[in-house]
C-alpha cells in the first residue's frame, strides 16, 4: 500500500478550505470555551452555595456525556427550546465549546486552589471586591500553574474539532470525506487529512511548551 500524492495536488483546495475551517472554528471555540470554563471555575469555588451548585452541576453533566450527543443535541434540540434553527457551523461551535468548557473549569480550579488563600485576603483587604480579586489577582497566577494540562485540552479541541463532520460543517474530515467518496482512495485521503491536522497541532504544541518553559522560569527566578 503507499500514498498517493496524486489526491493532494488535485485535491488541495478541498483540504484547504477544511483546514480553514477547523482553525476558524478551533479559534473560536478555544476563546469562548476558556471564558466558559474560567466561569464555571470561579462558580465551583464560590462561597455563594447555588453557584457551587450550578457549576458542579455543569461539569459533572457534561464530562459525562459524549460530545456526539451534545453536538446532536444543539443540532436538533436545541433548536426546538430557543425556537431557531441553528446552522450546522454554529451548531459545532456550541456543542464544542460547551463540552471542552467542563474539562477546561477543572484545570483552572485545580490551579486557582493552589494559589495561597492569603493572595485573596490580601486583594480584598487592598479594597477589592471578590470578583475584582479573582479577575486580576488569582485568575492570572492560576492560568500560569495549569499551562500544561490546559495545553492539553486545546489540543484536543483541536482533535476533536473533527465532530464538524458529523454535523455537515465544513472541516477537514468533512472535506476528506468528500474527497474520498470521489476517489476511493481511503488510505491516502486520510493519511493527508491528519497531515493538515499536524499543521494545526504542532505548532500550537510548541506554543504550549514555551509558554510553559517561559513561566517556569519565571517561578524560578521569583523562588
Amino acid at each position: 500500500m503507499f500514498i498517493n500524492f496524486s489526491i493532494l495536488s488535485e485535491h488541495l483546495d478541498r483540504y484547504l478550505i477544511g483546514l480553514g475551517g477547523t482553525l476558524a472554528a478551533s479559534l473560536i471555540s478555544l476563546v469562548a470555551s476558556f471564558i466558559l470554563g474560567a466561569i464555571i471555575a470561579v462558580f465551583r469555588i464560590t462561597p455563594v452555595k447555588p453557584l457551587q451548585w450550578l457549576g458542579t452541576i455543569y461539569v459533572e453533566f457534561i464530562r459525562n456525556i459524549p460530545l456526539m450527543l451534545i453536538a446532536f443535541f444543539t443540532l436538533v434540540g436545541l433548536p426546538l427550546v430557543i425556537g431557531t434553527v441553528l446552522i450546522p457551523f454554529v451548531a459545532g461551535l456550541t456543542a464544542l465549546t460547551v463540552y471542552t468548557s467542563a474539562f477546561i473549569a477543572e484545570v483552572i480550579r485545580a490551579g486557582i486552589q493552589a494559589i495561597p488563600k492569603g493572595q485573596m485576603e490580601a486583594a480584598r483587604s487592598s479594597g477589592l471586591t471578590y470578583t475584582q480579586a479573582m479577575w486580576h489577582v488569582i485568575l492570572p497566577q492560576a492560568v500560569k500553574l495549569v499551562i500544561p494540562p490546559l495545553g492539553n485540552q486545546f489540543l484536543n479541541l483541536v482533535k476533536n474539532s473533527s465532530i464538524f463532520t458529523v454535523l455537515s460543517a465544513t472541516d477537514i474530515m468533512y472535506q476528506a470525506d468528500l474527497i474520498n467518496s470521489d476517489t476511493f482512495d481511503t488510505f491516502s485521503t486520510y493519511i493527508f487529512a491528519a497531515m493538515f491536522y499536524l499543521v494545526l497541532t504542532i505548532p500550537l504544541s510548541f506554543g504550549i511548551r514555551y509558554l510553559e518553559l517561559k513561566y517556569q522560569g519565571v517561578k524560578g527566578v521569583e523562588a
